[in-house]
């Protein structure tokens, strides 16, 4: 499973973080930063997020 989140759409609002903390986090700046190749034990939660985000900006590839 790979995830993609379309930083040009993400504005760092960290639902995303709430929902799969293992895999995403806001940084010392408040930007998101993530795991691409989470393993797919965390799809689930990762998933999770895709639907929580506001912009809709993460998806997953397989």
């Amino acid at each position: 499973m790979k995830v993609v989140v379309d930083m040009t759409q993400c504005q760092d609002h960290g639902q995303c973080v709430f929902a799969a903390p293992e895999v995403f986090r806001l940084d010392e700046n408040g930007r998101l930063a993530y795991v691409d190749m989470p393993g797919d034990a965390l799809r689930e939660q990762v998933e999770e997020a895709a639907d929580v985000c506001p912009l809709q900006a993460i998806r997953i590839e397989d």
